[in-house]
């Protein structure tokens, strides 16, 4: 077994743990509310604009053994710049305040996860930070595509008010892909087991963001034609 596919055997749980949030199992049946994907751009932006930030962190973190790892993440800054401006143009295509989002704070849950991060790569280990790719990029490939087609039908919104959620379900499954060819290079078992214990960590903290999201309230109609499906 490699050591990418080791990494998702031993984050499995953590994993599951956040694909079974009330917020996210409701979106895929259908229970969303316009107040609830307008939190959960509101978070993303406040997550998403520190990316760029933490991938020169890690890169300027790398030890010496560690240097290959610069040109990929030189690479991912490239695809990752300016995308926190692609979901305040989402949020302005659905009706939401997108400057005041710009300009507030993040719920404390996305403010924790965005620390944990920052702290991972200065204070612990900076290949962790692959722990937090692997979980945001995972769960994009694995409900992003499919949350976005099950947020618009019901709401009505405009395509213009998707183009984080598909253009990440797509472009993530590309970099998850190129995420398993750079950890399976990882090979020192301390290395390997910074990454599995931040992975697991931010699943927690990434449910945790999910968790921090106003559930939407359905009414019985909807209950019923969700029941139906």
């Amino acid at each position: 077994m490699n050591f990418y596919q080791h990494l998702i055997e031993q984050t499995n749980e953590a994993r599951q743990g956040l694909l079974n949030t009330p917020i996210i199992e409701g979106a895929l049946r259908g229970q969303v509310s316009l107040s609830s994907y307008l939190a959960f751009l509101r978070e993303a932006y406040h997550h998403v604009s520190h990316t760029v930030p933490l991938l020169r962190a890690t890169q300027a973190a790398l030890p010496a053994h560690h240097q290959w790892l610069f040109e990929p993440l030189q690479e991912y800054i490239a695809e990752e710049s300016g995308h926190e401006e692609w979901i305040l143009d989402d949020i302005r295509a659905c009706g939401g305040d997108a400057e005041a989002v710009r300009a507030g704070p993040p719920a404390h849950a996305t403010e924790m996860m965005v620390a944990y991060a920052y702290d991972t790569i200065a204070r612990k280990n900076p290949l962790g930070f692959f722990g937090m790719v692997l979980v945001l990029e995972g769960t994009s490939v694995s409900l992003a595509l499919m949350a976005a087609d099950a947020i618009q039908k019901p709401l009505g919104l405009p395509d213009a008010g998707f183009s984080y959620l598909r253009s990440h379900g797509t472009l993530d499954q590309e970099h998850t892909q190129h995420l398993a060819v750079l950890m399976n290079q990882v090979t020192d078992p301390a290395d390997q087991a910074a990454i599995v214990h931040a992975a697991r960590a931010f699943y927690r903290l990434y449910g945790d963001v999910f968790r921090s999201l106003p559930l939407p309230v359905v009414s019985p109609a909807q209950q019923m034609q969700v029941a139906q499906v």
